[in-house]
């Protein structure tokens, strides 16, 4: 099925003159068509390579990548991605940036304005169709970049930690509208986070990484329906259940432990 991601023995090595850093080992993973999955671990374990991977951004050193059965062997139009950064185009207005994939798909102009602007609205942006960036919020420019990943109507969107650099306030209603904008596409998400309040909010699957060489520590499925009361009993327990995981693959030869996401 279109959107169903099949991940076999995924393994990415970084080799420089002096040494070799195996950054991930034999990821394997199915996603379902729809799914909003979640990939937390410790800093520095490979969550971002895994992403750059799938989006075909970076080889990886062994294994497959295949989307609705298709082998992945470079950047196509089936995965968008947005970044932690917004990595919008200054010199574009709102409109003119949602366009770009477009407009390098060769989709006529007429055409490409409908969808735009059609995307715009569906991100709550209606009326900044000609703002330009700099005139934009943090948590608006963020969704411009989510208009402009859902406007080519990808089958599977990567997300880079894409509502790190947001305010706690910001956050929270980006989480909320990110989840009222996949439910309608019915679009497979893929998406990075430090933040276990985060994944256990959004996510239908959390994916738990150890330390690096990153393997699949746990898989733990949510089956609670959104919204998500934060408060609940079960939400706060599920959400120190996975610190716990990730503290202990932070643990230091002192027994000390490092930052925790």
């Amino acid at each position: 099925m279109s959107g169903d991601i099949s991940i076999a023995n995924l393994s990415k090595t970084y080799k420089t003159d002096e040494k070799e850093t195996v950054a991930l080992a034999n990821f394997s993973l199915e996603i379902k068509k729809g799914e909003l999955i979640t990939i937390v671990g410790p800093s520095g374990c490979g969550k971002t390579t895994i992403l750059r991977m799938i989006a075909g951004l970076m080889e990886p050193t062994s294994g497959t990548v295949t989307v609705g059965g298709k082998c992945c062997q470079g950047p196509g139009p089936d995965r968008g991605m947005v970044f932690q950064d917004f990595a919008l185009f200054p010199w574009r207005s709102v409109r003119k940036n949602v366009e770009f994939g477009l407009e390098v798909a060769g989709v006529p102009k007429a055409e490409r304005r409908e969808r735009a602007e059609r995307y715009i609205k569906s991100v709550g942006l209606g009326g900044f169709e000609n703002a330009m960036v700099h005139e934009l919020s943090g948590g608006m420019k963020q969704r411009v970049g989510i208009a402009r990943a859902l406007v080519t109507k990808p089958d599977v969107i990567l997300m880079d930690e894409p509502f790190g650099a947001l305010d706690a306030q910001t956050r929270n209603i980006m989480q909320t509208e990110l989840l009222r904008i996949t439910d309608k596409t019915d679009t497979t998400v893929i998406f990075v986070t430090h933040s276990v309040d985060e994944a256990v909010y959004i996510s239908d699957r959390i994916v738990v990484l150890t330390k690096r060489p990153a393997k699949i520590k746990e898989v733990i499925e949510i089956p609670w329906p959104h919204p998500r009361d934060r408060s609940s009993p079960e939400f706060t327990a599920l959400r120190k259940k996975i610190l716990k995981m990730l503290e202990s693959e932070n643990i230091q030869p002192d027994g000390s432990t490092g930052a925790v996401a």
